[in-house]
């Protein structure tokens, strides 16, 4: 006899699996080109994977201290004051992550309580809402304004309540490409001060910016960053997502929050990774090149696509292309996005998954950060489209 209810309240009846692994998931199941979830098939650089092997033989093989090791802490010190001309104190105002995704849903975790409002911009990188209806929280979805996907900062002021908590921002944007302005911080310096509304901050494309942009990152503008909380990914940075490391920093009385819960959430990270990264770093040329890098990927696959029917939505960063698809259909974008697969053997997705209400703009997101030979194949489909 089962002792367990039968019907469970789920705390997410309206959350099923995450659109990245079901396109995943049918790339593979019908053997398509998989431009959809956001993880280059290039190498990580050997020197890099060749210090993970080094500390590891070294024995950094047990738990690392809970905000994450020192030398890795400082380094992030100064990559943030080399970047942004920003200071924060490594030993109370920075912790080592398990990924950005993990310091997103701790920060919202450590602050967000029952009935508060969070504002969220769509479309939206998917676990935001997830986070916040867990801890109770009220998700405020503003859409970004096409065709360039900017925010109307009228608006927000419009959506502000007494129940406003947090504002998300996420620039470079996953999934359009588009850029925050040093206008836009002023803006959202300007509403969230003297409010107490806390800013988090996701900047996980913080390095994977082109056209001559310059990442405003929340860290520039000292009023701003004294409220708010920056998510950081080595993972993406440095072409190994799958050692989901990132960091967050944030003034100290913020990070004393985090860290509370931190502690329970993962306590620690990946100790040789952390070490290897430390060091990694210390050379300024193994981030500051990898905008030049992906634009010329970018550059790439646009050349690549420019005589099919696709539309394309300009993205000024991260590794991803939004293509529309009116000239070639009508159908919805789940539908069509499926079609692609099924059909013609190439994987993206649909960004209508990134909207409350499933909005179809038919809009397709691609993921670029492939290698040559991968983006070739999957543009002479679509130019047969």
């Amino acid at each position: 006899m089962n002792p367990y209810p039968k019907n469970i309240a789920s705390k997410l009846p309206q959350t099923g699996t995450s659109i990245f692994a079901i396109m995943s998931q049918m790339a593979k199941a019908h053997n398509a080109i998989n431009l959809s979830q956001g993880f280059p098939d290039f190498p990580v650089s050997e020197k890099l994977i060749s210090l993970v092997h080094k500390y590891m033989q070294q024995g950094f093989n047990q738990y690392a201290p809970m905000p994450g090791l020192p030398a890795l802490r400082d380094a992030i010190a100064e990559k943030t004051r080399f970047l942004y001309s920003a200071s924060y104190n490594p030993e109370t105002e920075i912790t080592v992550t398990a990924g950005a995704t993990q310091a997103i849903f701790t920060a919202i975790s450590a602050f967000i309580r029952e009935d508060d409002e969070v504002i969220i911009f769509e479309p939206a990188y998917d676990s935001y809402v997830p986070a916040i209806k867990l801890c109770g929280g009220t998700p405020v979805n503003i859409q970004l304004k096409l065709p360039d996907y900017h925010i109307d900062w009228s608006e927000v002021k419009n959506r502000i309540t007494s129940r406003t908590k947090m504002i998300i921002i996420n620039t470079p944007h996953n999934p359009t490409g588009s850029v925050l302005s040093a206008s836009d911080m002023q803006e959202l310096d300007k509403i969230t001060r003297h409010t107490g509304i806390l800013v988090l901050s996701d900047e996980v494309y913080e390095h994977i910016i082109f056209d001559g942009y310059e990442h405003q990152s929340v860290c520039r503008y000292p009023e701003l960053a004294s409220r708010s909380l920056v998510m950081c990914s080595f993972g993406k940075t440095f072409h190994a997502t799958g050692w989901k490391t990132g960091y967050c920093v944030a003034p100290e009385n913020l990070m004393k929050e985090f860290r509370k819960v931190h502690q329970f959430v993962v306590f620690a990270v990946n100790t040789p990774a952390q070490h290897a990264i430390a060091e990694y770093i210390q050379d300024k040329n193994n981030y500051t090149n990898l905008g030049q890098f992906y634009q010329e990927k970018r550059d790439y696959f646009l050349k690549l696509i420019s005589n099919s029917k696709f539309k394309v939505i300009p993205a000024h960063g991260t590794y991803f292309q939004v293509l529309d698809y009116s000239n070639i259909s009508d159908e919805s974008e789940m539908d069509f996005a499926v079609k692609l697969i099924k059909e013609k053997g190439v994987a993206s997705v649909p960004n209508s998954h990134f909207y409350k209400n499933h909005r179809n703009n038919q809009t397709l997101r691609f993921c670029f950060a492939k290698n040559n030979q991968t983006l070739e194949k999957a543009a002479e489909i679509l130019c047969q489209i």
